[in-house]
């Protein structure tokens, strides 16, 4: 009798569950056929009513379409923006009951209201997503900077600088020539290679600290590869695209030109920058109102911003210098509270561009190639990494945990870069779905990759833990101070 209850009360459980999850899927069906309604009237024109409905338009209905697709401009935006926020707060809301990534979410969204979803896109103008994309760029990239103050870049181990280098570098090279081999052109290659070379941090924090696994050895790594990463692939997409916008010419000549030009904005940035804008911050910090410090800071991140699109490069290396800038003064914690939730606002609507813009249509055709590019850059990072690792001399448990963290996810950075790829002309539309089927997949598969990590013990590393070098214990003290209070809020957002 007291096991037929508990079945019963079990069985009660999770049918509740079951109804309350059907609802909200009937009202998420309900609400988004209430959008493409609202959005239908606007598309339909007396021209093509008798196309969708067979049958010519009367007058009235004629008039009445005429009325409501004479819209102004701004009360497209407006609609456009209340599609994709809407969207988007369902999408998260679905990707929270399933314990997934915001990301996945957000570009899902995206792919519901795009141009290229049939039978119509609820989105009028696509410049609009374009511009919003922009915007999410700048503020997610110049968060991201305040993340990477100049004296901690300066703490980096020696081992992770090398090791960052080798695996950022291999992968790049690798996954360059597998793409090839699958027939994408020269460009898209390039841009498909650097933005798999490119490990989501904030992802693969996330899941390590739901895993209790912060404090690890492996985390500490991790932390300080990815600062120089990061760095470098901001570097070399700034030469990617300064080769691009001269017609692809790849002499010798123009290489160096554009490393020269890379180089001077970014070493001239941080050097000049970093002599005034840390007091000026620090100054306007002292008055203790609120938004004079978030319009200053805003400000020198789109003056950076236009600077480097003034010269050739992606507003995202000005906007990440601007944010390095902040960083180095004493009030950028504060810098960093009052700017996040614009941060969260823009980067939800750079993910939801990303994905509006991806031609769905072409996702079944590039699927076995997202798959294989997936499994090249993933093993090559993981044997790169811990290949290097054990090389050092660190245990067997240390260097292939801090492989799987590394080989896991690709996010906001790969979608930045392939961006800035589309600004400049450089690539084609099929990139995009390559790079949305490798996001979600990867994104999907990171928390089950730490999981199996975390079950790795080697006997043999018991009595290893005085094999790490001063340098990793420097980089150590670095990087844990800054990401244990950052990144909880970073969730899915930052690099």
């Amino acid at each position: 009798m007291t096991l037929k209850l508990r079945f019963n009360e079990k069985f009660n459980y999770h049918s509740k569950k079951r109804l309350i999850m059907m609802r909200f899927m009937s009202f998420t069906l309900l609400l988004i056929i209430i959008l493409n309604v609202l959005v239908f009237n606007d598309y339909l024109d007396a021209e093509n009513f008798s196309l969708v409905f067979g049958s010519p338009a009367s007058d009235n209905i004629s008039t009445l379409v005429t009325t409501q697709s004479n819209n102004s401009p701004l009360e497209l935006l407006v609609q456009d923006f209340a599609v994709i926020m809407i969207i988007a707060t369902i999408m998260l809301l679905i990707s929270y009951k399933l314990k997934q990534s915001a990301v996945i979410g957000y570009i899902l969204a995206g792919m519901i209201i795009g141009p290229y979803t049939p039978p119509f896109s609820l989105i009028h103008k696509i410049d609009t997503l374009n511009a919003f994309a922009e915007l999410g760029i700048i503020m997610l990239l110049f968060v991201i900077g305040t993340d990477f103050p100049i004296k901690r870049l300066r703490s980096v181990g020696r081992i992770s600088a090398i090791v960052a280098v080798v695996e950022s570098m291999g992968t790049l090279l690798i996954t360059f020539i597998v793409a090839q081999f699958l027939g994408f052109a020269y460009f898209d290659s390039l841009f498909i290679a650097l933005a798999l070379s490119i490990t989501s941090t904030a992802v693969t924090i996330k899941v390590l600290e739901e895993l209790g696994m912060i404090r690890d050895k492996s985390t500490t790594l991790l932390l300080g590869i990815s600062i120089v990463e990061d760095i470098l692939a901001i570097t070399v997409l700034g030469i990617l695209q300064s080769v691009a916008i001269h017609e692809g010419d790849l002499s010798f000549v123009n290489i160096i030109t554009s490393i020269l030009i890379v180089g001077a904005f970014i070493g001239g940035t941080l050097v000049i920058g970093s002599r005034f804008v840390p007091n000026i911050v620090d100054r306007i910090s002292k008055v203790n109102d609120y938004a004079l410090i978030l319009i200053s800071i805003l400000g020198l991140a789109f003056f950076l911003s236009f600077l480097a699109k003034s010269i050739g490069l992606s507003v995202a290396t000005g906007a990440f210098l601007a944010g390095v800038l902040i960083a180095e003064a004493k009030s950028s914690s504060v810098a960093r509270v009052i700017t996040t939730p614009l941060r969260d606002m823009f980067a939800a609507l750079f993910f939801i561009s990303i994905g509006a813009l991806m031609d769905i249509s072409l996702v079944p055709f590039f699927l076995i190639p997202g798959l294989i590019l997936i499994a090249v850059s993933v093993s090559s990072k993981f044997i790169l990494v811990s290949g290097i690792l054990s090389i050092a001399k660190y245990g067997k448990t240390t260097a292939l945990r801090t492989g799987i963290g590394m080989s896991a996810a690709r996010g906001e950075l790969s979608l930045v870069v392939v961006k800035a790829g589309q600004d400049v002309g450089a690539i084609s539309n099929s990139v995009f779905p390559v790079l949305g089927v490798v996001t979600i997949i990867t994104t999907f598969i990171t928390p089950y990759l730490l999981k199996f990590g975390k079950t790795l013990k080697f006997v043999s590393d018991s009595g290893s833990t005085t094999t790490t070098t001063t340098t990793t214990t420097t980089t150590a003290t670095a990087t844990k101070s800054d990401k244990d209070n950052d990144h909880p809020s970073n969730e899915d957002n930052g690099s």
